[in-house]
């Protein structure tokens, strides 16, 4: 905790450091000063996000003065006699907030607070580990299953763990166990890590995977349909789910195979919750139109997923027919993940615009002899690179944003016979998922880290094996399934 505070005390500092470092160099040949400038934004935002400095929030105001300031100074390159002026650049660091990814990033806000609001997301969770049984091995894999079940209907990590924690601490405490409890620990460990995982498979699941599609169509003018995310990405989520449950058992193997009185804890939490309301109804009909309609995506209608999205949140918040109003939906709204999002966006295709993308993309390739390698080589580099590089990030939203725009310059850069850029980033995004190893890696570590219930220890018992396994079958996936999916070559 003391290296985390001194991380956040002077991160702000090293931040402004680091940039003014990089605007000191020399502006590389066949690099626009634009471009320059705001590689050294990227750095202060890379490290700004890792350390901490600032709140999130915080982060994405200062991004957008630098880039107003800063790039609104530099040479217009269409007049280079001209700067391009605080007006323009101001519009460039506010682009990201006009995308469909920013759009639809802000209605799954919406729907996940109607999810708390309702309670809809607690009673399907509550439904499936009370038909799963009270024996421990059961109740991690009703765990896992339900964060599988809840990625579908609430598109955000934290408010899915968010619906859990209460329900597994509820089990926890009418078992009896205290904090220090392996079975306890396995429980609570199982919330984190399978909703990490489950980002993977599901397009909507999380904002990092709208962040790398939201790329996509800016750079290569094509969209990725849910079904198509979901037909490749949900083999490797369901292979890592199954590690991951004998990963947990082997790690934290829990001190008893049944818990007494179990049944009867689970049928008191639900007879809590009485029958089925009308909202939750309406809820759970909204829900289940808008899955059709994400499923059908390009195959029975020609509606977007962020179009669909917003039809169903004017649905859930029409006056008389709706399930909650304005005012209490706000609260449960991240506004700062929502701003951080839309910056994000603006950063990434600013760079991606004025070159700065491919000028570094240039150097890392030659800097590893990238043109030299297999397509599934350039695979396992970058993934282990962009694993590696998690490991100092809190926030996959802003690793994506960040790295994303490289990762499509990079394979632009090398791309020729078995290089495909499209399905190469799709799939190199799944491990800006792998936040496994720290609780400080992901919002949702640091709920259950909060609980007392688990350790750091007990993440980086977990974490390195299933980081490691997840690195292994991403290799194997790249020369099996995705390579049949033609997605590698």
């Amino acid at each position: 905790m003391e290296k985390e505070s001194l991380a956040k005390r002077w991160g702000l500092l090293l931040a402004v450091l680091a940039m003014a470092a990089v605007y000191l160099l020399p502006t590389p040949a066949g690099l626009p000063v634009e471009g320059h400038r705001l590689l050294g934004i990227l750095v202060f935002a890379v490290l700004i996000w890792m350390t901490e400095g600032v709140s999130y929030p915080v982060s994405a105001f200062a991004i957008m003065t630098l880039m107003a300031f800063s790039v609104g100074m530099a040479p217009d390159p269409a007049h280079p006699e001209k700067l391009l002026g605080t007006g323009k650049a101001l519009a460039m660091a506010l682009s990201g907030f006009s995308t469909s990814a920013w759009a639809l990033v802000a209605g799954a806000m919406f729907l996940s607070a109607a999810m708390m609001i309702t309670g809809l997301d607690r009673r399907i969770a509550l439904l499936v580990m009370s038909h799963l049984g009270v024996r421990s091995s059961r109740l991690v894999i009703g765990v896992i299953f339900v964060g599988f079940l809840l990625s579908f209907f609430v598109p955000s990590t934290t408010a899915r763990v968010s619906c859990m924690v209460p329900i597994v601490v509820g089990i926890i405490r009418a078992f009896g166990l205290a904090q220090g409890s392996p079975f306890a620990g396995v429980l609570m460990m199982a919330v984190a890590q399978a909703d990490s995982l489950w980002n993977i498979s599901i397009k909507t699941a999380a904002a990092q995977n709208v962040v790398a599609v939201g790329f996509i169509q800016q750079v290569l003018g094509e969209d990725i349909s849910w079904m198509e995310w979901f037909i490749a990405a949900a083999p490797y989520a369901i292979v890592l789910s199954v590690v991951l449950y004998f990963i947990l058992m082997k790690a934290m193997p829990p001190e008893m195979e049944e818990m007494p009185g179990g049944e009867d804890a689970l049928r008191r939490m639900r007879e809590e919750m009485g029958p089925l309301t009308l909202p939750e109804k309406k809820l759970l009909l909204v829900s289940l139109a808008l899955l059709f309609f994400w499923v059908t995506e390009k195959k029975l209608h020609p509606f977007d997923t962020t179009t669909v999205t917003l039809a169903g949140i004017l649905l859930l918040m029409l006056p008389r027919w709706g399930v909650m109003t304005w005012q209490q939906a706000v609260p449960h709204i991240n506004w700062g993940t929502i701003a951080l999002f839309g910056v994000g966006i603006s950063l990434g295709s600013a760079i991606l615009k004025s070159g700065a993308a491919v000028w570094l993309a240039e150097n890392f390739v030659a800097l590893t002899a990238m043109e030299i390698m297999t397509p599934v080589m350039i695979l396992m580099v970058m993934a282990v690179f962009l694993t590696v590089i998690h490991l100092g990030f809190a926030s996959a939203t802003g690793l994506a944003a960040a790295m994303i725009p490289i990762v499509i310059a990079v394979l632009q850069n090398v791309e020729g016979p078995g290089i495909h850029v499209l399905g190469m980033t799709m799939i190199l995004q799944y491990t800006i998922c792998f936040g496994y190893i720290l609780p400080v890696n992901a919002p949702q570590n640091m709920i259950a880290y909060s609980t007392g219930y688990v350790t750091s220890g007990d993440f980086l018992r977990t974490g390195i094996p299933m980081t490691l396994a997840a690195l292994l079958l991403f290799g194997l996936f790249s020369v099996t399934y995705w390579h049949w999916l033609g997605l590698v070559g």
